[in-house]
């Protein structure tokens, strides 16, 4: 039985990364829905892949992201247009542990070009395997950003 669906996407940037991440998360019995890059294509571009991802992710309560490029800070960008996405950018075990402890992240970006593929995995390992911690500040102040995406008009 998957231990639950992550849903995964990448420009040419983060290829590689997201290679290896999807190879280590089926193999730990993730059920990983890739949205592509299909093709290591220097010309394409990381919203035609993340967005998908990310839109995934919403309509799948339950589910979470992972989302690559070269920083991550594009993806990241990208995926947080999504109503219902919190997407926190990843580069240290402490920012993927507290992307969910504290922030209860949806979607995680990284960045392919700023970590080996080892450093990748264990980033996306920290981030599925970390719960939120339910604490009431943090509940609030998730409550302050869906408050706020509902009544611009960007939840529906």
């Amino acid at each position: 039985m998957a231990l639950m669906r992550v849903h995964i996407g990448t420009d040419h940037a983060g290829f590689a990364a997201k290679t290896a991440i999807v190879e280590a998360l089926r193999r730990r019995g993730y059920e990983v829905v890739d949205h592509g890059a299909e093709v290591e294509d220097p010309e394409d571009d990381y919203p035609d892949f993340v967005i998908p991802a990310a839109e995934a992710v919403a309509r799948e309560p339950g589910s979470l992201g992972i989302v690559l490029g070269g920083s991550g800070n594009g993806e990241a960008m990208a995926a947080n247009l999504v109503r219902g996405i919190r997407c926190a950018l990843i580069y240290s075990q402490a920012t993927a542990e507290l992307a969910r402890q504290h922030n209860d992240a949806n979607v995680a970006a990284i960045g392919g070009r700023q970590h080996s593929l080892a450093e990748a995995v264990d980033l996306a390992i920290t981030f599925l395997t970390t719960d939120f911690s339910g604490e009431p500040r943090h509940q609030r102040r998730i409550d302050q950003l869906t408050a706020y995406e509902t009544a611009a008009g960007l939840a529906a």
